[in-house]
């Protein structure tokens, strides 16, 4: 079995090879890296997609809008990556991003988590009728790790989920009152003791 280590500094040198700055081959390694680490297929879809990258002419999107509608090229997806990364401070305002005509949305996914953890806040995606959450980069979950994941993406959504609780406040003070349960209430005793206690005076 590869280490991430191992995968990371491969594609690395893999994607300078295919024409990529060596600052920009580092992110896409951090990104494959990062899918394999969730058992997801960047290997094998970065592959594929380095296969086709001298064939198609593949849009790049350096610019985000809240819509974002590609010609007849699919939209890059690293180059659609690197662009979130350096614009999420910005964008993250619009709530709500579409785009049209992902190529390799697997990849692009990669940056997306990344993007969470920089800004604090779970980030949803729906890859047509693939929905996943992205969670600061720590986890992913979706309704598709039993299906393949396509190399194209017609209709992209992308939510930034605003932090709130996940409980009522009525069901946060019941289970505070419990705790309080806990509490040693201040005897004489106890206040006698912390005072100074242990001290010596050889006055």
């Amino acid at each position: 079995m590869k280490s991430l280590s191992e995968i990371e500094t491969t594609v690395k040198r893999a994607s300078k090879a295919k024409g990529f700055s060596w600052g920009v081959s580092e992110e896409i390694g951090k990104s494959v890296r990062l899918l394999e680490f969730f058992s997801l297929p960047g290997i094998k879809h970065i592959n594929s997609y380095y296969n086709e990258i001298q064939k198609n002419n593949f849009e790049k999107l350096s610019l985000i809008n809240e819509k974002n509608l590609s010609s007849l090229s699919p939209y890059c997806p690293i180059v659609l990556g690197i662009s979130f990364l350096d614009q999420i401070k910005t964008i993250e305002n619009y709530k709500k991003i579409y785009l049209s005509n992902v190529a390799y949305p697997i990849i692009f996914l990669s940056f997306l988590s990344r993007c969470s953890e920089i800004i604090g806040k779970k980030i949803h995606v729906k890859f047509d009728e693939r929905e996943i959450l992205l969670n600061l980069n720590v986890n992913i979950y979706t309704n598709c790790l039993d299906q393949e994941f396509p190399i194209n993406a017609t209709n992209t959504e992308i939510s930034f989920i605003e932090n709130k609780d996940n409980f009522t406040e009525g069901e946060w003070i019941n289970l505070y009152k419990l705790s309080e349960n806990t509490f040693v209430e201040e005897s004489l005793s106890l206040k006698e003791g912390a005072a100074g206690a242990g001290l010596t005076d050889n006055d």
